[in-house]
């Protein structure tokens, strides 16, 4: 037995050394563990697939495709089963998986965002099992968000048995995701950029490779079991005359009103279900939302499911205008209600159909109109689906990758840009945030796109201004100020009152034509004449965005800081914000890594980085219990930066990197600061 033992604790330490050479490689393993993620990704598009084939198969029997299947179904089914997919579903979400519930898209954003990269394995098959039976029982949802979120998942998991970093998981997982598209559409280079452009937000080289490397093998998985197959029955595409460049801006412009319109049915339909009908419980509400969508649905059966045969139809010219203007509303109500209820599954099917929809609307005009140079509505439904894609997602590069992948015609390529730009343009101009975001923001997530613009707004003038500041009296004569712009570094000269306010600057640029005629002047002008006046301050409780905007727009690198009586205490450079902001990176990057470290121990003593600054972990002091962050303005008081914590409740250690500054400190957490040695110190005595 003993012999056993050492055996196995010298084939765990084989194995960890084995690990630790690997990690040394760090491009090399995040490579491998990358094409793991797109094998185990490609397989789960491949399982969810003959999971939903299953039970739409059972749900809806017959021998056509699943729309005329659903057709042809009794009244009482078409009515009473998505409300059963909804009564199973919505227990299993509620208790099992909470995570598991919507989109999935957001959810693991989320994740990225705010939990490390971190997504438990169970929410794999959970999401695989309630997505499968919300499509199959006619829910109005797609398949490719929840592919999204179990391609996100597996690869966490994957990262997570190999303690992987935060940054490498955070890269791992965009990899997992772009599997799930790559897999779902047959369509790598759009998995690859939908992962960059959406879930990372990032288009770093060093991220890139592994994304694409997990995206490419996905597909390869789906090739060699499903064949190089097209969702769609693409008809071929002309681009008829160079007039209808005019009309696909028209559809840009078009598209992006109904993605704004989309986006704002569907969280309305979900703050009703959360507000008013909070008295329902939440697992029994996707049962609820079920009954609704199938009365829907004995109107207009097309808008159940993943709706690919109606797709189809708008594709190739075989849907009436007015029907397909009708459908465009029905499916935007349908998909608002099976999300807003709680059902599971994505948005990305629903926005081809919905684009699909519109584009034959509008093509159907445009051709009635214009019927000498205008393209089939087939063209313009083809083209639509990548506006609406665009406008809702806020992702035109992937919006344009993913129709031309599933074409093969690069001749549709210039108005499939005019339009999924100006459709991003427009739907940005009436809502800033896209239909994933806006989850994020609702939930008070600080999102990372212009992270870097909130960390100038969270650096103060009073953090970084100097006291030191050149000035001259109002009185002084012309000569005294040449002498005294020559003798100092700065550029610039304050010109003051004898009380000390500050009256204008005296710039040796104004005045170089004339710096050596200071004979002749001198007793001719005083500081007072050559002044400039309205030149711009800054004050002490201004943020570091503040100055070097007015720095941009006055073309200068430093202000005069003032009080409100305009008296003149210091100056603030350009390069000292910089600096700040620089410094404030570096922590932050320090900050991520030892928060990783963080999440796998149970404690952290004080350790140094740079020169002078530290960082520790700390009990919450008593007087911050139920107070957040930004009331105590922690950074400003005490000159430490608060970059994670550790919430040790129950012994669940979890952590919530880069927290918000509203987070409201209670006595379980514990704070992982950082900052100067002797203000790490002094905070420490805080009780």
């Amino acid at each position: 037995m003993a012999i056993m033992s050492v055996a196995v604790s010298r084939s765990k330490t084989c194995f960890l050394t084995t690990l630790d050479k690997l990690k040394q490689t760090e491009h090399s393993f995040v490579m491998a563990l990358a094409f793991l993620t797109g094998l185990f990704a490609g397989f789960a598009a491949i399982g969810i697939r003959w999971l939903i084939h299953i039970i739409s198969g059972w749900a809806f029997p017959g021998g056509g495709d699943v729309l005329t299947n659903i057709m042809n179904s009794p009244w009482y089914v078409i009515l009473f089963l998505p409300a059963l997919g909804g009564a199973i579903v919505g227990p299993i979400i509620h208790f099992l998986s909470p995570e598991s519930k919507g989109h999935g898209v957001p959810e693991v954003m989320e994740a990225v965002i705010s939990k490390g990269a971190k997504i438990r394995p169970r929410v794999a098959i959970i999401k695989a099992i309630t997505a499968a039976i919300t499509i199959g029982t006619g829910g109005s949802v797609g398949r490719e968000g929840p592919i999204v979120q179990i391609g996100a998942s597996l690869a966490s998991t994957v990262g997570q048995m190999f303690q992987i970093t935060h940054k490498q998981l955070k890269t791992l997982v965009g990899a997992g995701a772009a599997a799930g598209i790559a897999a779902a559409f047959n369509a790598p280079i759009a998995g690859a950029l939908f992962a960059v452009e959406v879930i990372l937000m990032d288009f770093q080289v060093s991220q890139f490779s592994p994304i694409v490397i997990a995206s490419v093998i996905a597909t390869f998985v789906s090739h060699h079991y499903e064949g190089n197959f097209s969702e769609f029955h693409v008809p071929h595409y002309n681009y008829v005359s160079s007039l209808e460049t005019f009309t696909y801006l028209g559809l840009g412009i078009f598209t992006g009103i109904i993605s704004f319109v989309f986006i704002k049915i569907l969280y309305a339909v979900e703050d009703f279900s959360e507000e008013r009908l909070n008295f329902i419980p939440s697992y029994i509400m996707p049962a609820v939302g079920g009954i609704a969508v199938g009365g829907i649905g004995l109107a207009f059966p097309y808008v159940m499911g993943m709706g690919y045969g109606s797709i189809d139809s708008a594709l190739n010219g075989n849907m009436f205008w007015v029907l397909a203007f009708v459908l465009v509303f029905a499916k935007i109500i349908a998909t608002s209600i099976t999300l807003g209820s709680g059902g599971s599954g994505g948005v990305f099917a629903p926005a081809l159909f919905i684009g699909a929809t519109s584009g034959a609307f509008f093509g159907s005009f445009i051709h009635w109109a214009f019927p000498g140079w205008t393209g089939t509505p087939g063209a313009y439904a083809l083209v639509a689906m990548g506006g609406l894609v665009a406008g809702t997602m806020r992702a035109p590069i992937t919006a344009i990758i993913i129709v031309m992948e599933l074409t093969g015609n690069y001749e549709i390529i210039l108005p499939l840009m005019i339009t999924c730009i100006i459709s991003t343009i427009m739907a940005t101009k009436l809502s800033r945030e896209s239909i994933y975001t806006l989850k994020l923001i609702k939930r008070k997530i600080k999102l990372h796109a212009g992270f870097e613009y909130d960390l100038m707004k969270d650096i103060y003038v009073s953090d970084i201004y100097q006291k030191h500041v050149d000035t001259i009296l109002i009185s002084a004569r012309y000569n005294e100020v040449i002498e005294k712009l020559l003798s100092i570094r700065s550029p610039y000269l304050n010109v003051v009152t004898p009380e000390n306010v500050l009256y204008g600057t005296i710039s040796i640029h104004d005045i170089k034509d004339y710096i050596f005629e200071k004979d002749l002047l001198k007793n001719l002008l005083i500081a007072r004449d050559i002044s400039v006046t309205n030149c711009p301050r800054i004050f002490l409780e201004d943020n570091a965005k503040t100055a070097l905007s007015i720095m941009r727009t006055c073309n200068k690198d430093q202000l005069p800081v003032t009080n409100s009586k305009k008296e003149l205490i210091g100056t603030i450079l350009r390069k000292d914000i910089l600096n700040e902001y620089h410094a404030v990176i570096e922590k932050m990057d320090v900050g991520s890594s030892f928060a990783t470290r963080l999440m796998n121990s149970n404690s952290m003593p004080e350790e140094h980085f740079l020169e002078g600054y530290s960082i520790c972990e700390l009990k919450t002091p008593g007087d911050f219990v139920g107070r957040s962050i930004k009331e105590l303005e922690i950074r400003n008081r005490f000159k430490v930066d608060v970059l994670s914590i550790r919430n040790t409740e129950k012994r669940k250690n979890n952590v919530n990197l880069i927290p918000s500054p509203d987070y409201i400190l209670t006595e379980h957490d514990h704070l992982v600061i950082a900052g100067a040695k002797n203000h790490v110190d002094l905070f420490k005595t805080i009780k």
